[in-house]
């Protein structure tokens, strides 16, 4: 498997196995344990899908039967800011997703949106780092307009920005703009959609 390191020293699996759009629990579980078993070691959920736990067990399984250890995987999360609108909303949102997932650490946490107060947002998901909650942190779906404003503005330095990505939509000027701030650019539709 293929690695690049993350701002933070967090070292990432290039290719990954995400759970949108799997919102039964049971199946969730089965899916992402197969995933593991397969050889995937980066699985990507978020609050808003509705099934943190269900990876969190499947993690779980995975640890107990041998097929792999915490360490070997990359649990990335998102959690929703558009209801947040405070430091503490969105640190409390981390926790909460910690605690559906049963990890005490996300080696990843995305702002899913920059949407409402995502500054406000960020910070909190910025205390959960600091406090050792994420191995990184970064956003999601932030154009280049917003990724370079928030970039000017914030303490920390997004590690990744998850983005749609795939031969269809390319967007190479998203890209030129990661690479000017070190972000590095995650496709959440590689191979495109429908």
């Amino acid at each position: 498997m293929e690695f690049i390191t993350l701002n933070t020293g967090a070292k990432m699996p290039l290719e990954g196995f995400g759970v949108f759009q799997i919102p039964d629990a049971a199946e969730c579980e089965k899916v992402t344990y197969e995933a593991i078993k397969t050889g995937y070691r980066l699985i990507d959920t978020a609050t808003a899908y509705g099934n943190e736990e269900a990876v969190g067990k499947a993690v779980a399984r995975a640890i107990a039967d041998g097929i792999t250890t915490r360490e070997e995987l990359f649990i990335t999360t998102k959690v929703w800011v558009s209801d947040m609108g405070t430091e503490e909303a969105a640190y409390e949102a981390v926790k909460a997703s910690l605690k559906r997932l049963g990890m005490d650490y996300a080696d990843l946490i995305l702002l899913h949106q920059p949407m409402s107060d995502y500054f406000a947002a960020y910070r909190g998901i910025t205390k959960a780092y600091k406090e050792g909650l994420a191995k990184a942190i970064g956003v999601a779906n932030f154009y280049p307009a917003i990724l370079t404003n928030f970039c000017e503005t914030v303490d920390v330095i997004p590690a990744v920005n998850q983005v749609e990505l795939h031969p269809y939509f390319v967007q190479q000027s998203a890209i030129d703009n990661m690479k000017a701030y070190g972000v590095i650019p995650q496709a959440w539709g590689p191979l495109a959609e429908g």
